[in-house]
């Protein structure tokens, strides 16, 4: 990693970010899936339950289902060898930042590790060394007053403004555009990260938007409280990037999504802070500011502060899982469970392909049959029952309340399940069903260093099209897969997560080998640009928790029409008339370097 430019730096911190988590894949440094010397697929570091153990099931399965040689690898470039171009030149804001005494950095590493989020295109550049366009200083605001001279400062000096928090963007949104000129900023929100305060009488709790999420919520925990917001990258994501994208977690069910629990918001734009004179639950005053600045992905300014609703901790929080002879009884299954309303914290459904790769992943010695205690057990599943190994799914659930509330939802859900052919799983595979989600996303870094490619994408959709969605979808990337060369099977899997009166959230997976395809990257495009256009096509939305960014932006004016997106380039236009915010998320802005208009 050569420069040749002056490495000017103030007051830099040493944040977790740099110190502790991977340049160019997901998580902590000392957590991946790995080959061990026997040759077998082990899970390395301490964090996790399947840290330091084997899968002696998953090679094979890997190997077999995706026809990749596991002997074959694809290995990412160094850091030390990756080329980053020098910054834009801009004296005028390096003086006023210093002046001001705002942490500042624009050594090569900082800049490049706050250029990206997690998609398959920006971690396959990092891994061959292409590096795009970069923001060509950090900055670390430690206060709203600080964020505010910041934004004064890039409007005086012709600059640009990206917000961070935990960089887990899966829609391009932290992308600098390639054909911006102007010097930009990536403004890092990693040192505004304490709670300033729990309202234990109203149940409320402020803090700032840099903090992390399970930071936020071992917090709350040692007082005796959650917030119940637990999205899959709580490990790393921030409450303000929540906010910005409005995000969703696994306990929805139960606390509601992040538009539920927000009770106020400061938000400091160009044109100043946005504030409510007041923090209550409710309010009539024409329409819902905050519901703009939700969602907003750092085009219209900064989240600086959040008032969030919290509980007390549940007395008891239990496991629990359900296996169904097809995809279809499942969802069956979740559709009455809505309709009852007698959902649990967390109620996920996995498909017969999920499941598959759920139990390859099991550790030695501990396969999922083993916790029906017999052969006679795994007999009843797929004979007695008719199940059929290649048809199975599963559902794994959370309860959470008193041990009174629990055990009358689990008895409940039993009764229902049963009504839909569904098999009690027991509380074990429950527990490690929900706990995988955490590591599973490290399972990518492992594809990509053996040819594959993948990711994940959600959607929501009204009940009576769930299982078409699902089925109309799978088949699409199988079919478009190969119309685009690939010749090995590809992993097209779907789960149902978020369960709601009039529909549900679908997650689908899609991973393919590369080895062989002129461009990988690009069958990938396709394919999910396809797949993107069938979900819309069958009733989904263009996403339900992970935003828009530019990932998703071609979507935008069939999702919300003319008028709608003529609305959102006027606020933005009266908020930011300057285009200091210009991530280039959500909208093309006429007059912008980016705009295509």
């Amino acid at each position: 990693m050569t420069t040749s430019y002056p490495i000017l730096e103030q007051d830099v911190p040493q944040s977790y970010r740099d110190k502790i988590l991977k340049w160019n894949g997901w998580g902590y440094n000392d957590s991946m899936f790995t080959i061990d010397k026997a040759g077998h697929v082990t899970f390395t570091g301490d964090k996790y339950d399947i840290s330091g153990k084997t899968m002696p099931h998953f090679r094979p399965w890997f190997e077999s289902y995706l026809g990749i040689d596991l002997n074959h690898t694809t290995p990412a470039q160094k850091l030390s060898e990756v080329p980053i171009d020098a910054p834009v030149e801009n004296d005028d804001i390096i003086e006023y930042l210093t002046e001001k005494k705002i942490a500042f950095s624009n050594a090569p590493r900082m800049r490049l590790i706050r250029s990206h989020g997690h998609t398959v295109h920006e971690l396959m550049n990092l891994r061959e060394g292409k590096v795009p366009r970069l923001p060509d200083l950090v900055v670390w605001p430690k206060s709203e007053a600080e964020i505010t001279t910041i934004i004064e400062g890039a409007m005086s000096n012709s600059c640009v403004i990206i917000p961070i928090g935990g960089g887990t963007s899966v829609s391009n949104a932290l992308d600098c555009p390639d054909t911006e000129k102007r010097f930009v900023i990536s403004l890092d929100m990693a040192l505004m990260d304490k709670i300033l305060w729990i309202d234990r009488q109203n149940l409320t709790c402020r803090a700032q938007a840099g903090i992390v999420g399970q930071s936020l919520e071992r917090q709350l925990n040692d007082k005796g409280f959650t917030c119940g917001h637990e999205p899959d990258s709580i490990e790393f994501s921030t409450l303000g990037g929540w906010v910005s994208t409005r995000a969703s977690g696994m306990k929805k069910n139960k606390y509601g999504n992040i538009e539920d629990l927000v009770v106020h918001i400061n938000f400091v734009s160009p044109k100043g802070l946005i504030q409510r004179q007041c923090q209550v639950p409710r309010i009539s005053s024409g329409p819902d500011i905050q519901q703009i600045i939700m969602g907003s992905e750092g085009t219209l300014g900064v989240v600086s502060e959040v008032t969030l609703k919290v509980f007390p901790l549940p007395e008891v929080k239990k496991y629990g899982s359900f296996v169904f002879p097809d995809f279809e009884c499942g969802v069956n299954f979740f559709r009455e469970v809505a309709r009852q309303r007698i959902q649990p914290a967390s109620l996920r459904l996995m498909d017969n392909e999920q499941f598959v790769m759920g139990q390859a992943l099991k550790v030695a010695n501990n396969s999922y049959w083993d916790t029906f205690k017999s052969s006679l057990s795994k007999m009843y599943i797929t004979k007695w029952k008719g199940f059929k190994v290649d048809e199975i799914c599963a559902a794994t659930c959370v309860y959470e309340g008193s041990r009174a509330e629990v055990e009358e939802q689990e008895q409940r859900l039993n009764q229902v399940a049963e009504t839909f052919r569904g098999v009690v799983g027991g509380e074990e595979n429950g527990k490690y069903g929900y706990r995988l989600t955490f590591a599973i996303a490290y399972l990518r870094d492992l594809g990509m260093n053996h040819g594959v490619l993948g990711e994940s994408f959600e959607t929501s959709v009204p009940w009576d099209k769930v299982h078409t969605l699902c089925r109309n979808v799978k088949e699409l990337m199988r079919r478009e897969s190969k119309n685009q060369g690939v010749q090995t099977p590809v992993l097209a899997s779907c789960r149902v997560t978020q369960v709601y009166d009039a529909g549900a959230c679908v997650y689908f997976y899609y991973g393919f080998n590369s080895r062989g395809l002129e461009d990988g990257l690009k069958v990938y495009d396709r394919v999910e640009t396809a797949a993107r256009d069938e979900i819309i096509a069958c009733g989904g939305s263009i996403s339900h928790h992970h935003g828009v960014g530019k990932l998703r932006k071609p979507w935008m004016l069939t999702t919300n029409g003319a008028v709608g997106i003529a609305l959102l380039k006027a606020i933005k236009s009266e908020l930011d008339p300057a285009n200091v915010f210009a991530n280039a998320n959500l909208v093309d802005i006429i007059g912008s370097p980016h705009c295509k208009l």
